[in-house]
């Protein structure tokens, strides 16, 4: 076979080869999203990803943006944002465990709810420049077992805190996704 030939020969495979590359890793991207719509603050603040099927629901008087599962109906998934010192910064509220713990008290289960409820996990993680507490919480009510994944992070005078919460038995089917919809939240100013 020539040198000429065996080169354009060459040439071609590796072509292809790169092509198939290419196309791998764009569908395992596009694989980790699956499932997922963005959601992003008219005001440009933030971003986050929710489940595909999901709907917005508006609601006065409670979190900022709440969406739910149209075929799970106890699915939801909240962002609320408080205020705090503008200079504050997420450390200077506790550590991960003392801010779950404050959380747990006051929004999850406060007392007189009857609703009991148990930090599982916290942990701290840093993304784009902010510090991010991920929250799993096991939450006990008087009909039922849910499970919680939460995120709070600080910016600008503002505490978001982005929840999803599933009844008990759906969470083995719903844990990587929910993690997936808590880690997508953003800041993005």
């Amino acid at each position: 076979m020539p040198l000429r030939s065996l080169w354009s020969l060459v040439r071609r495979w590796r072509g292809l080869a790169t092509a198939l590359v290419l196309g791998l890793v764009l569908a395992s991207c596009s694989a980790a999203a699956a499932g997922l719509n963005s959601f992003q603050s008219p005001d440009g603040r933030y971003a986050f990803l929710y489940p595909t099927g999901w709907t917005r629901v508006q609601v006065s008087g409670g979190p900022q943006v709440v969406f739910h599962d149209l075929i799970n109906s106890d699915e939801t998934l909240s962002l609320v944002i408080s205020s705090v010192d503008g200079d504050d910064e997420l450390s200077q509220l506790g550590s991960a465990v003392a801010v779950g713990e404050r959380l747990r008290r006051t929004a999850i289960a406060p007392e007189g709810s009857g609703r009991d409820a148990t930090l599982v996990e916290a942990r701290e993680r840093q993304d784009n420049g902010h510090t991010f507490y991920d929250l799993e919480y096991a939450v006990h009510l008087a009909d039922r077992d849910r499970h919680e994944l939460a995120t709070v992070v600080v910016d600008r005078g503002r505490l978001y805190t982005l929840a999803a919460s599933t009844n008990e038995v759906r969470w083995p089917k719903v844990k990587v996704l929910f993690d997936q919809v808590i880690r997508s939240f953003n800041l993005l100013v």
